[in-house]
């Protein structure tokens, strides 16, 4: 094999590992927020309480609903 054939299998295997990666990383990530999401319910409930309000079931279910499009 010539210098520039390695070249393109360098660049070939570069690409491919990096896309590789990308996904793999992505997927993960993905896997790890359904498991542990950044805010629950509870949370929610408390922020409402702070400001002094007490949140129907329905406020709460609307906002989580709109946390995980």
């Amino acid at each position: 094999m010539e210098i520039g054939g390695w070249i393109a299998v360098i660049i070939a295997a570069l690409v491919v590992g990096l896309a590789v990666g990308f996904f793999g990383a992505r997927f993960f990530f993905k896997k790890q927020l359904e498991k542990n999401p950044p805010i629950t319910e509870k949370m929610v409930r408390t922020m409402f309480a702070q400001m002094g309000r007490k949140p129907s079931e329905k406020q709460v279910r609307e906002i989580m609903r709109s946390m995980k499009q």
